[in-house]
């Protein structure tokens, strides 16, 4: 099957907490603060590979996770690191940001990568909170949480040649004599429903791409048949071979409605460079060839009469191909590619408030939320710095254009104190 379409919800991992320890060994006094940090939770990326022609593989799964840093230890020692998450894509990936709509990657080259989520920071132990003044701090950090993201990823298959034509042109038949693909063949039309690749090898040893497109048929551009789904794979190529069968009324106009197609899906794709192939010359006299071969001269001056069935002109027709295709270069498209915030917003200081009942608010947010559960409410140290926290944060304020008054009842996670002014 082929999947040139999906769409995925990464998650990066989750720092982890730093903690609240002491250093107790004999014969050392007053030991000290001894509170590890917690690991940095793994980074999620997207790296480009030429092993890979589909996006198949996120079909059963579209959910990936990286690992989430552990959380500090005792004796000040820091957590692991989660383990970052590699994602492999095919070459000629394109990555947008459902949210924002936003193109943050071109993945047109092998071994590119593209970092698409960063891992949350580790939160301190109480170690890292010692001063000369405050040498025994009572406090941590929470690690910071992961982003979750979903992403849209389309490929456009990277080719130096795309073929096109009509449904039962001989596309098939094509790609299969001059490379070792091997497409399904059948006379009824859109035999082919998927792009097929193949790769051709040139006398000078080296070779090159050729992508046989399902047959392109009026009103493609609007979704009509199937070709519309994969007008987008020829855009990259570096240019297009027109395969023409000459056994049909009105082998003129078949070429005229696809190059119309062309047009309407995209400007650059109707100016590309053609080489017309009319196929089936096995099975028509020699006067409709020389008639059709008129025609078409009229339209281009590289036209070939060939038959793929046979093999007929194929020689010197590729022959000319691979000149073409060390004479043209890759067209050079440019994608507007957009500063990927998404990939390190880890800022989540934002924060709701509820009123749930007359006298009672509760205050949600992912930081405060962390903040308050590694909170001992019983300790006077560490609810004065959360206090002080809520304070730079803006949440008292916010709670007084909510409405508190004096006596009312405030919930942060596990934490429930009294408003006072």
């Amino acid at each position: 099957m082929f999947l040139d379409k999906a769409k995925i919800k990464i998650v990066s991992g989750k720092g982890g907490n730093g903690i609240v320890a002491w250093r107790r060994e004999k014969y050392v006094d007053k030991g000290g603060p001894a509170g590890g940090n917690g690991g940095k939770g793994g980074d999620v990326y997207l790296i480009a590979t030429e092993d890979l022609t589909t996006l198949m593989d996120f079909k059963y799964q579209s959910v990936f996770k990286a690992e989430n840093g552990e959380n500090g230890y005792i004796k000040t020692q820091h957590g692991k690191c989660g383990k970052d998450l590699y994602l492999n894509v095919p070459v000629g990936t394109i990555v947008k940001d459902e949210s924002t709509g936003k193109i943050i990657a071109d993945l047109n080259k092998d071994g590119q990568v593209v970092l698409v989520a960063k891992g949350g920071r580790g939160g301190r132990g109480n170690a890292c909170f010692a001063t000369a003044q405050k040498r025994a701090p009572q406090f941590c950090e929470p690690g910071e949480n992961g982003i979750e993201r979903v992403l849209e990823l389309e490929l456009k298959l990277i080719a130096d040649i795309g073929l096109l034509g009509m449904p039962n042109a001989g596309k098939s038949t094509l790609i299969s004599v001059i490379s070792s693909a091997k497409p399904k063949i059948a006379d009824y039309p859109f035999t082919t429903l998927i792009p097929h690749l193949g790769v051709v090898k040139k006398d000078t040893g080296d070779s090159f791409v050729v992508a046989d497109i399902p047959g392109l048929i009026e009103g493609a551009s609007e979704g009509v048949g199937l070709g519309h789904e994969f007008l987008r794979h020829v855009e990259r190529c570096r240019f297009l071979i027109h395969l023409v069968d000459i056994t049909q009324e009105n082998p003129v106009n078949n070429y005229k409605i696809i190059n119309n197609e062309l047009k309407k899906h995209s400007e650059r794709l109707s100016n590309v460079y053609q080489i017309i192939a009319l196929n089936k010359i096995d099975s028509v006299d020699e006067q409709t060839k020389q008639k059709y071969l008129e025609n078409f001269k009229q339209i281009s001056n590289d036209v070939f009469l060939i038959s793929a069935v046979t093999g007929e002109n194929i020689e010197h027709f590729m022959h000319f191909v691979s000149q073409k295709v060390d004479e043209i270069p890759k067209p050079a498209i440019e994608v507007d590619i957009e500063e990927d915030d998404g990939a390190y917003d880890n800022d989540d200081s934002s924060f709701s408030i509820y009123k749930v009942d007359k006298k009672t608010y509760v205050v949600e947010g992912g930081k405060l939320f962390r903040l308050a559960n590694v909170t001992d409410g019983r300790n006077t140290e560490q609810l004065y710095r959360f206090q002080n926290i809520l304070k730079s944060m803006g949440v008292f304020d916010a709670l007084k254009q909510a409405g508190v008054k004096e006596g009312d009842t405030v919930k942060i996670g596990h934490l429930e104190f009294d408003y006072l002014y």
